[in-house]
This record gives C-alpha cells, structure tokens and sequence, in this order.
C-alpha cells in the first residue's frame, strides 16, 4: 500500500520542513479546519496584537506535531494571516501524518 501524496501546504526543507499556514485570529476555540488552498487553515483563540497570535499558532503546531514548541519556528508572516512555519527536525511525511493530511 502506498503512501497518499504530501500535500501542497508541506513542503520539504534540508533536514526537516516548511508549513503554509492560513490564520483566523480570535476564533471560538483553536482548530484545524482543513486545507484552504495551498495552506493549512488554522482557526485560533489568540488575538493578533503583540505576536500572542504567532506564538499560540506555534505551540499549537508543537503540540499537534509531539514536539517542543522551540522545534516549531515561524519564517514568514509574522503580521499577515498568511504564515510560514518551519520545522527543521520534522519530516514532509510525519508532518502529514501527524497533522492528519
């Protein structure tokens, strides 16, 4: 049996991965809720003022993922809704595995 494509929103990175991530700040509770074109649509409790936001969306990836939040890093985005996290010691297909993509 084989394993189902990665999809777009994961991408390879060196040792470890890269992860396109859509916000919505302020939600009713924090969720993943799919796939939003080329991003992972991520819905969070944290308000978008003094990077509380960035950082909740990390620590929630972390946590997803079984991971340190210092494992989780944020490279691109940090004031749009439109997001880059990169995951140097995590792999394309544990990212999808574990996120359930």
């Amino acid at each position: 049996m084989s394993t189902p494509p990665t999809p777009s929103c994961i991408m390879p990175d060196g040792r470890g991965s890269r992860l396109a991530v859509q916000v919505v700040p302020r939600a009713s509770k924090s969720e993943i809720c799919g796939l939003q074109g080329d991003a992972l649509k991520v819905r969070l409790q944290a308000p978008p003022v003094d990077g509380k936001a960035n950082k909740a969306l990390c620590e929630f990836i972390a946590d997803r993922l079984g991971v340190s939040a210092r494992h989780v890093l944020l490279a691109a985005g940090s004031t749009s809704r439109r997001k880059t996290l990169l995951m140097p010691e995590t792999a394309p297909d544990v990212v999808r595995a574990r996120l359930g993509l």
